[in-house]
C-alpha cells in the first residue's frame, strides 16, 4: 500500500517477528530514489505497527526526528570479568 504526503509516496509494512510485529517503511521519491528507513519497532498487533511506519514515514518527508517507539529491546552486554 503506498500513502502520500506532500507529493511524495510512503510504502509503510509489516513483518512479522515471532509473536510481534515489526514496523518499517520506505520513501519513495519522485526522482525515483528509495530510501528505507529499516526496522522502526515492534508491536504487539499488525495494526499498531502500521500506524507507526506510516507516523515515520511522515516525520522523514517533514523533516522532522523520528518518533520513538514506544518499546526498545536492548541486548545484554555482559563485560568480562577481570
Amino acid at each position: 500500500m503506498l500513502v502520500y504526503h506532500h507529493g511524495v509516496a510512503i510504502q509503510p509494512s509489516v513483518a512479522r517477528s515471532g509473536n510481534t510485529f515489526v514496523a518499517r517503511v520506505c520513501i519513495l521519491e519522485e526522482d525515483g530514489e528509495a530510501t528505507s528507513l529499516g526496522d522502526l519497532g515492534q508491536f504487539a498487533n499488525p495494526q499498531s505497527a502500521f500506524a507507526f511506519a506510516v507516523r515515520c514515514g511522515t516525520a522523514f518527508v517533514d523533516d522532522e526526528p523520528l518518533p520513538r517507539a514506544p518499546v526498545v529491546y536492548q541486548s545484554k552486554h555482559l563485560s568480562p570479568r577481570n
